[in-house]
């Protein structure tokens, strides 16, 4: 199947720079980072949502405790010294000195006690850690202690976790705000601060460096390390349309594109003064999720009616083309490069169209529209979208492909409501490999009360996550984890559609960028 795309030639880059960004430029461009993103920011609390867009924004304005390193080994970042009891079951971090946050005030370890709380209701890994936790207090201004009912091995890989929901400190007044409510004052510690003055919602974002930030003596590795910050300013312009944001890459006006179309990636290569390259050294799974409450797909045999005819080749092509690397997968926890796709062990459907059309329709589907959301501004998940809405109307679906930006679609896709209220059915996503590797890390496979967008329900889904999370044996724990995958697969959870490489396109003179899974701004140099 052929996909439609937008006109993308490269054509003289329209003028994308405000006056304010222009009167920047004017005092020294080598201080000054344009990038486009990968969506219009809107959300600005990365502990309420779990998009990447907000935890990339995260990483510029908030730190954290301790961090993963480049052989993602937890490192401390906040935290200076610190401890624990002989048996495992009392720690102890004391917090590095001249720490401030944005609004001058000092941070303290009442501020950490209350972000980990906030943090610990929203993450799998963190409601893991406080199902153990006897006791979390501050009892001085520096001193954090952590009292577990029994030792678990994955303290400081939680509050170190490097992917969505990160564990970021907030000031104690913003944590303390409800879980499931998203604060909109983002006051952090880390080496960025966001000048909401300058915000402009649908065109800019901008953060400044923070003079009164205190980097760690080491040096930078992945999100570990010294944050050193190299320029005074970092410009986040939204540019939903594609060939605008490759034309800005040439034209010098824009030094990096977080998230470059596939379509474009073979002439951004060719491009002189470019470079482009991947970032995360491990890649990207794509998945299609699918709403449990909700007909059709609130019944068991019409999810595994679309699982049937989906092929993974065809959604790995169309998102990324044939040039940059990618394999099927069919194991929801994400494949090694050795590992088989894990198709037929884990009982994965293959049907025919016919057969999938009558299944679907056995399901009791009645012909009732089922509402695909595309993010038409995602030039990633966008051609998803529109092979799940053509797999679907394979199987006999009437399709309502609504198009919208991707900042919407992060907000619809938390309405429970019927998809002709306001609701939806179904919508193509992604997440790092690094994210979804295991139970405590994977939150796109929560079950029931822990459940993602979709809201599935299995309980055997939680009681499996429980025995792995508390399990020491690790040939036990691996048959675990297979157990797992089996059940997610035999419930249709979501679809895994594959694995790939992502990459960044950059201005040659850009140099310092980490490897990583999110985008880190702190090294990043103008030559």
């Amino acid at each position: 199947m052929s996909i439609s795309r937008r006109h993308l030639t490269l054509v003289a880059a329209p003028a994308l720079l405000s006056v304010q960004s222009r009167q920047a430029m004017a005092q020294d461009p080598r201080r000054v980072i344009r990038s486009v993103p990968i969506g219009d920011l809107r959300a600005l609390d990365p502990i309420w949502t779990t998009t990447y867009l907000t935890r990339n924004h995260g990483y510029l304005v908030w730190d954290t405790l301790f961090a993963m390193d480049a052989q993602n080994r937890p490192q401390p970042q906040m935290v200076g010294d610190y401890g624990n009891s002989g048996d495992g079951k009392e720690w102890t971090f004391r917090l590095r000195d001249g720490m401030l946050w944005h609004d001058g005030s000092p941070v303290t370890a009442a501020d950490c006690v209350a972000s980990i709380r906030r943090w610990g209701v929203r993450d799998g890994m963190g409601r893991a850690l406080m199902r153990v936790t006897e006791s979390l207090e501050a009892p001085d201004v520096r001193t954090i202690r952590l009292r577990l009912t029994r030792p678990v091995g994955f303290v400081l890989e939680a509050l170190g976790k490097i992917d969505s929901n990160v564990p970021f400190m907030m000031p104690e007044r913003l944590a303390r705000t409800d879980p499931n409510t998203a604060i909109t004052d983002p006051v952090g510690s880390g080496p960025f601060r966001f000048r909401r003055d300058q915000w402009v919602p649908g065109a800019r974002v901008v953060y400044e460096r923070f003079e009164e930030y205190v980097p760690r003596a080491e040096p930078p590795s992945q999100a570990a390390g010294g944050k050193v910050v190299k320029v005074d300013r970092v410009e986040s312009l939204y540019t939903p349309d594609v060939a605008t944001a490759a034309n800005g890459l040439a034209a010098g006006e824009i030094d990096l594109l977080e998230s470059p179309a596939p379509d474009l990636v073979p002439r951004l290569t060719r491009m002189r003064n470019v470079t482009v390259a991947p970032n995360d050294p491990l890649g990207y799974v794509l998945f299609l999720a699918m709403n449990h409450l909700h007909p059709p797909f609130d019944n068991l045999e019409a999810r595994r009616a679309l699982m049937g005819v989906i092929r993974q080749p065809d959604f790995m092509v169309a998102t990324v083309g044939q040039d940059q690397p990618w394999r099927e997968c069919g194991a929801p926890f994400g494949c090694a490069p050795s590992e088989t796709p894990q198709f037929d062990t884990l009982g994965w459907p293959r049907l025919t169209d016919q057969q999938a059309r009558d299944a679907f329709r056995a399901a009791g589907y009645d012909g009732r529209p089922i509402v695909v959301m595309d993010p038409a501004d995602n030039a990633v998940l966008h051609p998803g979208a529109l092979l799940a809405a053509e797999a679907l109307r394979r199987i006999g679906a009437n399709v309502d492909l609504i198009a919208m930006d991707w900042s919407g679609l992060v907000q619809r896709r938390s309405s429970r409501n019927p998809p002709t209220q306001g609701g939806w059915n179904v919508f193509v996503t992604n997440a790092t490999i690094t994210g979804v590797q295991n139970p405590l890390l994977n939150v796109f496979v929560g079950n029931c009360e822990s459940a993602w967008f979709g809201w599935p329900c299995d309980t055997r889904v939680p009681q499996l996550n429980d025995a792995w999370t508390y399990e020491t044996d690790p040939v036990r724990r691996q048959e675990i984890l297979k157990e797992l995958e089996r059940v997610h697969i035999g419930n249709a959870t979501n679809i895994p559609l594959g694995q790939y490489r992502g990459v960044v396109a950059h201005r040659s003179n850009v140099r310092g960028l980490l490897p990583g899974p999110a985008l880190f701004y702190w090294n990043l140099e103008k030559l």
